[in-house]
């Protein structure tokens, strides 16, 4: 398998166009994480509040994946995703224009998970185009586009230092307006796009119980990255006085490896199976977290943030490499069912952390509960493979342990 083989196999302007899209949408979807040092300031939040408020996009965002994972099936992926992007325009002139109440925050948070519903159509904007043997690389590149959320905490902290939080949101609006129109003009829905079911044959697929299965592997990998990305700045502004714009350039380092490595978990899980590369990466990610959990130097606990993030994102490409495999005509609806379930995981991550701090004194017990949280997901894997090796139909290759 070579890299040039996606030129030949499928349809590169729309490999770019659903990265673009995605990429754009993560760093909406992410942006009050960005700016949670400015929001919390402003209101004066307890650290439960915190984790809540960077939190609620990603609990909308995990509702509306699997509304416009349904959209994306009956309408087709470009169609979808250009109401998207309408959509999430009203929270950023929101949150521009006026966000001075906490219900008004609340609001705009919900809307902004319309912008993290961007998974249930990039990935299989992008499916539909490559043949199996390219699922992984190909649905990898158009996930990497997760690394918008290198782009809110980079720069989001720095604009907002300078002309406030509001004024940030506004800003957000002239990438989204130029991805708008670039996807108009060069995405296209694959021929195998197929034809509308009616709206109860697409919840058929919570019967399968391999839908639950990648719903609580993705629950971890995905939720785990999108949940440290929304509150890690907060944790190094509150565990190690630093400055917002210090924490937000850690913050961007940290949530690189887990961007940019998507795509080489997804490449790796291509070559020597999901299963295998998932059981490893769950082992290393549980680990760091147990060492983050000592609250280490500062240089530590960022060394091991990386390494875990990296761990999570690749882990990210090797569930999707699976899935493709096992539901290829469903790909939509279940996209939007385990993207949900990745959502739900970074909803309750910032929460665990900011409760537990707020309850214990200490983000130690937060961080511990995740690595148990590792553990855990391992063992479910094991318990999921022992069932795909007796039913799936697919290549052996792309499941052996």
């Amino acid at each position: 398998m070579k890299i040039s083989d996606l030129r030949k196999s499928g349809h590169p302007p729309t490999l770019l166009s659903s990265f673009l899209y995605f990429d754009i949408s993560f760093m909406i979807w992410v942006m009050l994480g960005a700016l949670g040092v400015f929001i919390s300031k402003d209101f004066g939040l307890s650290p439960a509040e915190k984790g809540m408020i960077v939190a609620i996009p990603t609990l909308a965002g995990s509702f509306f994946r699997i509304v416009m994972g349904i959209l994306t099936d009956r309408i087709g992926p470009k169609k979808t995703a250009t109401i998207g992007m309408i959509v999430t325009m009203i929270p950023l002139i929101w949150g521009f224009a006026a966000g001075k109440t906490m219900p008004e925050l609340y609001a705009i948070g919900i809307l902004l998970g319309v912008a993290g519903a961007s998974f249930s159509v990039a990935l299989p904007m992008t499916s539909r185009w490559y043949p199996p043997h390219l699922q992984g690389l190909a649905m990898g590149i158009a996930g990497a586009g997760n690394s918008g959320t290198l782009i809110a905490t980079l720069f989001g902290p720095r604009l907002a230092e300078h002309f406030g939080w509001h004024y940030v949101m506004g800003f957000a609006l002239i990438p989204l307006v130029i991805v708008f129109i670039i996807f108009t003009i060069l995405a296209k829905n694959a021929p195998s796009q197929p034809k509308p079911q009616p709206i109860a044959n697409y919840f058929k697929v919570f019967k399968y119980k391999d839908t639950w299965f990648f719903c609580l592997l993705y629950g971890v990998t995905f939720g785990g990255f999108v949940g440290l990305t929304s509150f890690l700045s907060i944790f190094f502004v509150d565990e190690y006085r630093l400055s917002s714009v210090q924490a937000g350039d850690f913050v961007t380092l940290c949530v690189a490896a887990g961007s940019f490595f998507r795509p080489v978990g997804g490449f790796i899980a291509d070559r020597i199976g999901g299963v295998k590369l998932l059981s490893t990466l769950f082992i290393l990610a549980a680990l760091c977290m147990v060492g983050v959990s000592t609250l280490p130097a500062l240089s530590l606990v960022i060394a091991m943030l990386f390494i875990g993030m990296m761990c999570l994102g690749m882990g990210n490409g090797a569930v999707f490499q699976l899935v493709p495999q096992r539901f290829q005509r469903e790909i939509g609806m279940v996209t939007g069912i385990v993207g949900a379930a990745g959502g739900i995981g970074g909803f309750f991550l910032p929460n665990i952390l900011g409760t537990l701090k707020q309850i214990t004194g200490t983000y130690s017990s937060g961080f511990l509960t995740f690595a148990c949280i590792g553990f855990v997901a391992f063992g479910i894997l094991w318990l999921a493979n022992v069932s795909w090796k007796k039913t799936w139909n697919v290549n052996e290759e792309a499941i052996k342990s």
